[in-house]
């Protein structure tokens, strides 16, 4: 099984864009932080200036944010990100001749749907702020504890 970690680095773009706001935003630099390739990074960044996530200049490296970071959702960037949106996913291949395969995928069908929607409402209450301050909570409390050693 292959997972995604598209929402995860994409938060992580967004989340270096307004840290290092007044710092290099290269997709390079930003690369360098998600240990990934630039233009993944570049793709991604598409990605979230086509939601109007991000502002872009062609020829400069200086993305910046298009709102606050209070007003970004997780759902929003989650939603942003080309990939599939389907947070459960169900097998396609079982037999329709057994009680238990001819029924199971809509049967699983509409509980993940529930599961899904209820994951969607968590996910519009959680802001790129509230990711970001606890980055930055995260990395105070780092510091802090280096310099009591």
């Amino acid at each position: 099984m292959k997972f995604s970690y598209k929402l995860s680095d994409a938060v992580h773009v967004l989340s270096y864009l307004y840290i290092y706001r007044d710092g290099d935003l290269s997709s390079r630099a930003i690369a360098k932080s998600v240990e990934s390739n630039p233009s993944v990074v570049r793709q991604l960044m598409s990605d979230l200036r086509e939601a109007g996530i991000i502002e872009t200049r062609k020829g400069a490296a200086a993305p910046r944010l298009a709102k606050q970071p209070s007003e970004i959702s997780l759902r929003e960037i989650y939603l942003a990100i080309n990939m599939d949106h389907n947070l459960l996913h169900i097998d396609p291949k079982t037999n329709p001749q057994c009680i238990v395969g001819g029924n199971i995928q809509d049967t699983l069908n509409d509980f993940y749907g529930r599961v899904q929607k209820t994951a969607f409402d968590e996910m519009a209450k959680i802001t790129l702020a509230d990711i970001i301050d606890d980055v930055l909570t995260r990395q105070a409390a780092k510091q802090s504890k280096k310099s009591s050693v």
